[in-house]
Order: structure tokens, then C-alpha cells, then sequence
């Protein structure tokens, strides 16, 4: 049975060797990005998310790379992302906040750092920001209707759907002041100082995700209508800016 790493840098040499003997020098860059990157990873549980980037000509001989990715997600490496240079720099305006939260967790592990000097237009940001929420809002309004009020599934939806607000918070604090937290709930503390939006309601959210809160049913649907809230009034204050 393949042995999943105590740590991600465990990993770091051996994999580095398989990319090269599958794509030489057509392998421009290995990077780890994500929570294992940001000091969260969990042994057994938490994914080594990899980004993968290759020149045009390996890009397009994806097959060199079938066997080492089948073994290595034997020992928790995601599926990786895959991308050229030119692909990276044309998505900027598509994707700001998925390479934003890249850009900030993120170790390189092999050749050249191709995050490290990418840099957000405001409006891109603000729109997709924008996007994100108002789909977030529609989902947990779906989700809700959809629970009939039962605390369990309550209580699913928000474990689902807390964790990518992160992501967003992040967005919105880089927007605000060009930087942004890597911890979860750090992100939620200076969310709540730059925009005022309520801490104590994400930290439960947090709390119920993680399993550690003593909330009854009553309270767990409270806290997801004050946490819908939340999210709609984040949408607001992106309107307005």
C-alpha cells in the first residue's frame, strides 16, 4: 500500500524525479498550492493540491504523464493542474481569485516561480467577487428550501459551503488593502475588521465544519440564517464599491 507523506515536503524529490523523467525539459515549474501549503495539511486527509506547468510541446504529450499520476494519487496527490505560461497570464481576468488564493498559498518545489509575480486587476477581482457571492446566496437559499427546515441537513450545508468563503474573504481584503491572510480564521477576524461583516457567526460555521460546536438544532438554524445573512450583506458592500 503507497504511504501517505507525514508532511507535504516529504514528497517534494521523488515526485520533482517522476515529472522529470516524464516531461524533461519541457517541465517548467512544480508548485504546491492550497491548505497543505498554508500550514493546514492533515495527514490521511487533506489533499497535496499540485500545480504543473509545461512548456507548449508537453502540454500536448499529457499521455507521458498517465502512470505517475495514477501512483501518486495512491498516496493523497490530487488530480494536479495542468497549465502552460500563456495559459496563466490570458486567465488572470477570468480567475482572479482562484490564482490570487494560489499566489498566497503556495511553495515552489521545482524551477521557476510562476505565481509569484502575477498581479490582479481591481475590477476583475471585484466582479468575480461579485459572481461568486450571489451564486453562494442562490445555492444556500436552494439548500435551505430544500432541508424543510431539518437541523442535519442544515448543518451539511454549511459544513459544504463555508470553507469557500475563504477564498472570496481573501479576495475582498485584497482588493481593500493588496493582502490577505492564509489562515482560515485570521481570514475571518480581519474580514470582520476591514468590512465590518460578523466573525462570530463564520467562527461557528467553522466550528460546526470541524465538528466541535454543542449547538442544538434550534440554534444551528439560527446560526445559518445569520450566516446567510452575512453573505448577502458581503454582496452588498461589493455592489457599492
Amino acid at each position: 500500500m503507497a504511504k501517505i507523506p507525514d508532511q507535504p515536503q516529504d514528497i517534494f524529490v521523488p515526485l520533482t524525479e517522476d515529472y522529470l523523467k516524464a516531461f524533461g525539459k519541457d517541465l517548467i515549474s512544480l508548485m504546491l498550492y492550497g491548505s497543505a501549503a498554508g500550514g493546514a495539511y492533515v495527514k490521511g486527509k487533506s489533499d497535496i493540491n499540485i500545480l504543473v506547468v509545461l512548456t507548449t510541446e508537453g502540454i500536448n504529450r499529457l499521455e507521458d504523464g498517465f502512470a505517475l499520476v495514477k501512483n501518486w494519487r495512491k498516496r493523497n496527490v490530487a488530480m494536479p493542474r495542468v497549465m502552460t505560461k500563456a495559459f496563466i497570464e490570458s486567465s488572470l481576468d477570468a480567475y482572479p481569485i482562484e490564482f490570487l488564493n494560489m499566489k498566497n498559498n503556495s511553495i515552489l518545489i521545482y524551477g521557476e516561480n510562476v505565481l509569484e509575480s502575477l498581479v490582479f486587476k481591481p475590477e476583475d477581482l471585484r466582479l468575480q467577487i461579485e459572481r461568486e457571492l450571489k451564486g453562494k446566496i442562490l445555492l444556500l437559499r436552494e439548500g435551505y428550501l430544500e432541508s424543510e427546515g431539518s437541523a442535519r441537513p442544515v448543518r451539511q450545508l454549511i459544513s459544504k459551503s463555508v470553507t469557500a468563503f475563504v477564498s472570496i474573504f481573501n479576495a475582498m481584503l485584497y482588493l481593500k488593502q493588496a493582502k490577505a491572510p492564509r489562515n482560515k480564521r485570521e481570514t475571518i477576524i480581519e474580514i470582520n475588521k476591514v468590512f465590518a461583516i460578523d466573525a462570530a457567526v463564520f467562527m461557528l460555521c467553522f466550528d460546526i465544519r470541524e465538528g466541535v460546536d454543542k449547538l442544538s438544532n434550534t440554534e444551528v438554524i439560527d446560526v445559518f440564517k445569520k450566516y446567510l445573512r452575512e453573505v448577502e450583506k458581503a454582496c452588498h458592500i461589493i455592489d457599492s464599491l
